[in-house]
């Protein structure tokens, strides 16, 4: 595994107990970042921190589609770190399996305060501190799903739609301060996330893509840690896909 730079650098990573985010909280600190996990799993946070125990971490219990929870985590994270230079934004929902009509009204509120108002707290929250330093990188985990579409799967697609047009926005915004925000659309990978989701929607979406397997959590963090170096440099505003050759825009 070739190592990244990200020596002295800071990072926050929602939903960094488990799956792509669990992934990317290791492959920063193997960089050399510190690391702040926030997550809703306490348990899980502290024996990740305590299985790292020569880098600095820092855990925050925190649901990101409370505003006052995201505030409340950068404020202490900020006292940990005394600075924060990238933010991942991986936590995140698939919810129930239902074609438009069925679509349970609440859970569809559900999936998007988590995917997408989860996803613009902490940009709103995190942004103005990485613009008044001067460098920031922001990564926020979209899906192929918000480019194309899943049938039974309306309120991810949504959301993860939203998510994208979020972060051609944001990076946009801060073309000239710094700080670099771009977005990431996996296929389907390997993470707890598919417990969330019917056997046969697993199966539809692995169809669809050419190299015929799903993705890896670990493959997915390289990109991600590559993003937030400063190696990368004239990417903001933009969609990396990573999705076994399913996508060619």
């Amino acid at each position: 595994m070739n190592k990244l730079d990200m020596n002295g650098r800071c990072a926050v990573v929602t939903g960094g107990a488990s799956g792509i985010g669990l992934s990317t909280i290791r492959r920063m600190a193997q960089s050399g970042a510190n690391v702040a996990i926030w997550d809703m799993n306490e348990q899980a946070m502290a024996e990740i921190a305590s299985s790292m125990p020569d880098v600095r971490t820092h855990t925050c219990k925190v649901d990101v589609s409370k505003l006052g929870d995201v505030e409340a985590a950068f404020k202490s994270t900020l006292a940990a770190f005394d600075k924060i230079d990238a933010l991942v934004n991986s936590a995140g929902v698939a919810g129930v399996n239902k074609m438009v009509w069925e679509y349970p009204a609440e859970e569809w509120q559900r999936v998007m305060d988590v995917n997408l108002n989860g996803t613009f707290y902490t940009c709103r929250t995190l942004s103005p501190h990485m613009k008044e330093n001067k460098f920031g990188r922001i990564v926020n985990l979209s899906s192929v799903a918000g480019k194309e579409g899943n049938p039974t799967a309306s309120a991810y697609s949504a959301a993860k739609a939203g998510v994208i047009a979020l972060t051609r926005s944001l990076g946009k915004e801060l073309a000239t301060d710094g700080v670099l925000v771009n977005a990431v659309t996996p296929t389907t990978v390997n993470t707890p996330i598919l417990e969330q989701v019917t056997q046969a929607h697993i199966d539809y979406m692995k169809s669809k893509i050419p190299m015929g397997r799903l993705g890896e959590p670990e493959e997915l963090a390289a990109l991600i840690t590559w993003l937030c170096t400063e190696d990368c440099s004239f990417s903001t505003a933009a969609v990396f896909d990573a999705s076994g050759g399913r996508t060619t825009y």
